[in-house]
């Protein structure tokens, strides 16, 4: 901490530093420079009498009073009471020695004595201020002298000085401002001194004793607080302007435009009562000082650079308060939110104009004629999804951009800074996360609907090997089949399977991020400084979080490891190790069963697994041949037309055709559900399965002339759009699908929605808690419930619909 009684800059013994001018200004005749060498003041208690600033000998009787007739005096100049005993004491004594002897220890004590009245200026201590007149009374308020443009590199230092005075007047010296100089709370020097580091936003705070405060400060000590900088002529200082937000005055609006010079930390003077050598009742302090600074400096506008608020606060001496120092910084308002507010019109209006897209291609999936309450609920869920999907992109460009403008300033002078808490920025931010993230679940709740309730049947195109006996046995029960049910139960457990089947491994998802950020130390990043050291030290001040850059490395992070993921399971894994959706297909040809899916009312999709073999219900060597004739080309393509392949189609169904389909399928969604099938199961409901076996199978041979259906490839757009330009009459359709798009009624196919969902969810945990690991927590747990939800649910409607009993699916 260095402390001089000697003036900063380069002027002469004659000479004053002007910081109004930035430089040295010579003093007039019988005029010296002050202590602080700031300004000029008269020699030999003489006072001004002309604008040239020449002394003249004080000749006034009333300069040398005694005291009773200087309170007579002063009390023509103010009707008010002392406020304090102090001033009862000094007051008046100092205004006269002041006003009519130019005594230069008596203008600091009359101007200290209305710093000290820190909550109004109604008091005595100013009226009497106000009415003095003399060369020697210093400056009470800050006047706009404008500062030069400055540059500040990446935690480049602020050098401030304080000039210091004590309460009764006497110059004390000057004082560089390091870390403890302002602050009332302890903490390591390294912790201390971080607040003067340029672009550091620094917060502190803690509970002290009013008593500890006294000892440290018995009588208070009065700053006036100097920026420091440096050109080519020299050394210069600035004033920085004090506000005090809780000073009244009769006026507001001439106060709110002005600025006080001087601050205290701790006031012990005016709460002494009886005698000034007692111990004080109350003490007046400073329980919350705030450094702003105001972007860019190279720059200044009409915002001053630098200010000081001070919040006053009074308390009993032995009680125990709050106190806080901070420093933070805003940059005037640019064309970020103005550019934020035009993406989210932007992409509002595409996300409006999908879900009006989606909407209507469910509804001409779905054969509805007239808008209705169902309709309006589907596009609020589409709309919900594609809106989400805005916000969040909208806060993902939020918290990169900030990532890259604010930490990219490493080498260049510092000119923008991390929106501060509290303001509009971060406040959108927030509120354009939260929306992101109620929208998102409700799009997640609408998917689970959407693939809860699909209608699926399993096609068994296995042929009894004797002859069918049709005829019914006694007691009305229809003949047993020799026809295996195994093949079907197989493919049912499969399909159980691989209902949440998803591309990428949400556990090694969470584990992944969390290594990222902490213990590689990538959270670091986003405090609110410019440091991107990832592991700071212990005697390093850690400032605080700023919620748009944890999000932006979070979610930055998120996304790139599920991207990473999705590449390796698609490109690696799939291809060399292990494809369940195309297994599942394969599976489905050995298994000579085809699975049937309706999504919406009349669309959905079909897996064609019926065998080139004509049987599969065969042994283990039969098998073998099989697959060897496949391998050498001795037999058909599995694919549902001559010389093809493709086995997975998209279906687009007439409205007769789904008319029967949900005439046939009546009776097996009547009666209690999932319940074991019994012997005493009604005989409606199997005999409802095998016509509806033969119903299918019939109707994909082509038996149904008036149900027929044809085989074509979507169009380009079609496939883009995802929407079919073309209804169905006469004839059914099924849309060739190489990308198994049946797996949309899984979780397989939805893998963007899911991720953004874990990403939203992570985030806005960690946006209310602060903490990554929580956060993880409570994502895992929320992960694994709604996978749990979805097996279970997905497992009661398999086996609702295909008749396959639960107790099989395993």
């Amino acid at each position: 901490m260095g402390s001089s009684i000697t003036p900063p800059g380069n002027c002469g013994p004659s000479q004053f530093l002007d910081t109004a001018a930035f430089q040295c200004s010579p003093c007039g005749k019988n005029l010296v420079k002050s202590p602080a060498g700031l300004r000029c003041v008269c020699a030999d208690s003489r006072n001004a009498t002309d604008q040239a600033a020449e002394c003249n000998a004080c000749t006034d009787p009333q300069c040398y009073q005694d005291p009773s007739a200087a309170r007579t005096f002063s009390s023509m100049q103010s009707s008010r009471q002392p406020a304090s005993l102090w001033e009862a004491t000094f007051l008046d004594g100092s205004f006269l020695a002041c006003n009519n002897s130019c005594n230069l220890t008596a203008c600091e004590l009359l101007t200290n004595a209305v710093v000290l009245n820190a909550f109004s200026l109604e008091t005595r201590a100013y009226d009497l201020y106000a009415k003095a007149e003399s060369q020697n009374l210093p400056k009470l308020f800050y006047s706009n002298t404008g500062l030069p443009p400055l540059s500040f590199g990446k935690n480049s230092k602020i050098s401030f000085k304080l000039v210091k005075y004590d309460a009764r007047g006497n110059f004390l010296g000057w004082e560089d401002v390091t870390g403890g100089t302002l602050q009332l709370c302890g903490d390591r020097q390294g912790a201390l001194d971080a607040a003067y580091s340029f672009g550091t936003s620094y917060e502190q705070s803690c509970t002290v004793q009013v008593s500890n405060l006294l000892r440290r400060v018995p009588e208070p000590v009065f700053y006036e607080m100097f920026l420091q900088f440096s050109n080519d002529k020299g050394n210069w200082l600035w004033p920085v302007p004090v506000a005090n937000p809780q000073l009244q005055l009769n006026s507001p609006a001439t106060l709110g435009s002005q600025r006080l010079r001087r601050f205290f930390l701790v006031d012990g003077l005016s709460g002494r009562q009886g005698n000034l050598s007692n111990q004080p009742a109350s003490v007046t302090l400073a329980a919350g000082l705030l450094l702003s600074v105001d972007l860019p400096t190279s720059s200044p506008g009409d915002q001053t650079a630098f200010l000081l608020t001070v919040k006053y606060a009074k308390q009993d001496s032995a009680a125990t308060t709050q106190v806080s120092f901070a420093v933070s910084y805003a940059h005037r308002p640019g064309t970020s939110q103005r550019d934020t507010d035009i993406a989210l019109a932007i992409l509002g209006s595409l996300a409006a104009l999908y879900a009006l897209l989606k909407t209507s291609s469910w509804v001409r999936r779905s054969r509805l004629q007239n808008i209705s309450f169902i309709i309006l609920v589907k596009f609020f869920a589409f709309f919900a999804g594609a809106l989400a999907n805005t916000f969040f992109m909208v806060a993902l460009g939020m918290g990169i951009y900030w990532l890259i403008v604010f930490k990219g300033q490493q080498s260049s002078a510092v000119e923008v800074m991390v929106p501060p808490a509290g303001s509009q920025i971060e406040t959108n931010f927030i509120i354009y996360l939260s929306c992101a993230f109620v929208l998102k679940a409700v799009d997640l709740l609408h998917l689970l609907i959407t693939q809860l309730t699909i209608s699926i049947f399993l096609i068994d195109w296995e042929k009894p090997k004797e002859k069918p006996a049709f005829q019914a046995l006694a007691g009305g029960q229809r003949a047993t089949s020799s026809v295996s049910i195994w093949r079907t139960f197989l493919i049912a457990n499969e399909w159980n399977e691989i209902q949440t089947h998803r591309k990428l491994n949400p556990s090694l998802q969470l584990f992944a991020v969390l290594l990222l950020l902490e213990v590689v130390g990538l959270k670091n990043i986003a405090s609110r400084d410019l440091n991107l050291d990832l592991h700071p030290g212990t005697d390093a001040y850690l400032a605080a979080w700023s919620p748009i850059l944890r999000f932006g490395i979070a979610a930055s992070l998120w996304l790139a490891l599920g991207i990473a993921q999705v590449a390796f399971f698609i490109g690696i894994y799939e291809r060399f190790v292990e494809d369940k959706i195309h297994q599942f297909v394969d599976l489905c040809s050995l298994s000579n069963v085809s699975v049937f899916i309706l999504m919406h009312g009349c669309y959905g999709f079909y897996v064609h697994g019926r065998s080139v073999h004509g049987h599969a219900d065969v042994g283990m060597d039969a098998m073998h041949a099989c697959l060897r004739k496949e391998e050498e080309n001795l037999c058909p393509l599995r694919g549902l037309e001559a010389n093809s392949d493709i086995q997975t189609f998209e279906v687009l169904l007439t409205d007769r055709a789904r008319q029967l389909y949900d005439k046939i399928t009546q009776p097996l969604t009547e009666g209690p559900r999932g319940e074991r099938v019994r012997v005493d199961l009604p005989e409606q409901r199997l005999r409802s399965y095998y016509t509806l076996n033969r119903f299918l199978s019939s109707f994909l041979e082509h038996a149904y002339r008036d149900m027929d259906y044809v085989v074509k490839d979507k169009f380009f757009l079609e496939r883009l759009m995802d929407m079919e330009f073309q209804e169905p009459v006469d004839m059914s359709i099924l849309y060739t699908d190489a990308s198994a798009g049946f797996s949309r009624t899984l979780f397989y196919s939805n893998e963007l929605a899911l991720l953004l969902f874990d990403t939203l969810l992570f985030s806005v945990v960690d946006l209310g808690t602060q903490d990554f690991v929580l956060a993880a927590i409570i994502t895992f747990v929320v992960q694994k419930l709604v996978k749990m939800l979805r097996h279970a649910l997905g497992r009661r409607n398999l086996a609702a619909k295909t008749l396959v009993e639960k107790q099989f699916l395993i």
